[in-house]
């Protein structure tokens, strides 16, 4: 095997670090194509870097925070954290005793991996499902936990998301809405409500996902619930500092919904181009994915001594070795989605002709196809 652990996965994702280190000594920014859809940025203004201190940023910052936050996601209050990640955990510390039941409902199956490991270090038991007729909430039940859009941008219908909070109220269970792409998804493109405005308690959104933010949670809600997770996180260093809330202060001043909605006519063309390299491919809201199931089924028999996980490894590092594309495997923390996943609504999209992104697909698929049985060439690609 190629990838045989976590610590694998980790090593996977030094190596492409360093090749974009290395890449970016030699050349400028604009060598490489962050297609990720999580490039993020950090937009604060030169008048901002005199406050990025402990005490001052937030007496400036918070306030802006406030006001942008509640315009993004609605709610009573807002309140940042270093990721979402960090923002679950603080959540779920702050609202389920050990002993008791998160229960997670979401598009497809699996979850996230932070939700069940955050579930896991407070000693709670963990739940998920992707059927409606699973959802069942006990007496140990104290946090409902909804993904509104999966990693690989798989959005949850409208009338389960108001099926599942109805159950949730009803029994008196909070209900956290995991939107870390979706508070931009489905109400931008989906036209779908904010999640705070169908009734849920909590909502959590990542600022590096389809928007110019950094790579950081904010969280709306209710005011009671919010002071209380911020207390939690605060007594184990989790929310955000100030830099990052002037990042995500200004990303949000900045986002601008259209970008998104015009990247829809492009994913269109493109997608048709693509079908003509494998089939298997599928459209997301701003872009396409190909799974690791599909390019399985593309490298046979070339590749069958490789796992899908391998094989969708391996592409992503082969489209960032040689054409400098950034794709999530590639970059991706151990655990990360295996689906491949091109975002046109990213800025370095825009440098990029479609002809471009074509060939980098079929060239990359060639490539993969003729070292997969080469083991000592894959480990190379993967790990030097």
């Amino acid at each position: 095997m190629l990838i045989c652990s976590s610590l694998d996965e980790v090593k996977r994702r030094e190596s492409a670090l360093r090749f974009i280190a290395n890449l970016l000594k030699g050349k400028e920014r604009s060598s490489l194509y962050d297609l990720s859809g999580l490039a993020g940025g950090f937009p604060v203004k030169e008048s901002d870097l005199p406050l990025l201190e402990t005490y001052s940023g937030p007496a400036i910052f918070s306030t802006h925070l406030q006001e942008e936050g509640k315009k993004h996601l609605g709610g009573d209050k807002v309140a940042a954290f270093n990721r979402t990640s960090a923002a679950i955990l603080a959540t779920i510390l702050a609202l389920v005793k050990p002993g008791e039941e998160v229960l997670h409902y979401l598009p497809e199956l699996p979850s996230h991996p932070a939700i069940p490991r955050s579930v896991k270090l407070q000693g709670a038991t963990y739940r998920e499902t992707d059927n409606l007729q699973d959802f069942q909430l006990t007496p140990k039940t104290s946090l409902v936990v909804i993904t509104g859009s999966t990693m690989d941008h798989r959005v949850l219908p409208l009338e389960d998301f108001h099926r599942i909070i109805n159950i949730s109220q009803e029994q008196q269970v909070p209900v956290l809405v995991d939107d870390a792409s979706g508070a931009r998804i489905r109400t931008v493109i989906y036209q779908q409500p904010r999640a705070l405005d169908m009734g849920a308690d909590l909502v959590v959104t990542s600022t590096d996902k389809l928007m110019n933010g950094p790579r950081a949670g904010l969280m709306a809600g209710k005011t009671p619930l919010i002071n209380i997770i911020t207390e939690k996180a605060q007594q184990f260093g989790l929310e955000a500092q100030p830099p990052v809330i002037a990042g995500i202060v200004r990303a949000l001043e900045d986002f601008t919904p259209q970008n998104l909605l015009n990247s829809l006519e492009r994913r269109d063309h493109v997608y048709t181009l693509l079908l003509e390299v494998m089939g298997g491919v599928e459209k997301t809201p701003t872009g396409f994915m190909i799974s690791a199931a599909t390019l399985q089924k593309e490298i046979t028999p070339e590749g069958e001594e490789r796992s899908p996980r391998e094989l969708a490894t391996l592409m992503a590092m082969v489209l960032l070795k040689e054409h400098h594309l950034v794709t999530i495997p590639a970059v991706g923390m151990p655990g990360v989605s295996t689906t491949i996943r091109l975002d046109l609504s990213a800025a370095d999209a825009r440098r990029l002709d479609d002809s471009q992104i074509i060939n980098a697909i079929r060239e990359s698929l060639g490539r993969v196809k003729e070292i997969a049985d080469d083991a000592e060439t894959c480990l190379s690609i993967l790990y030097e």
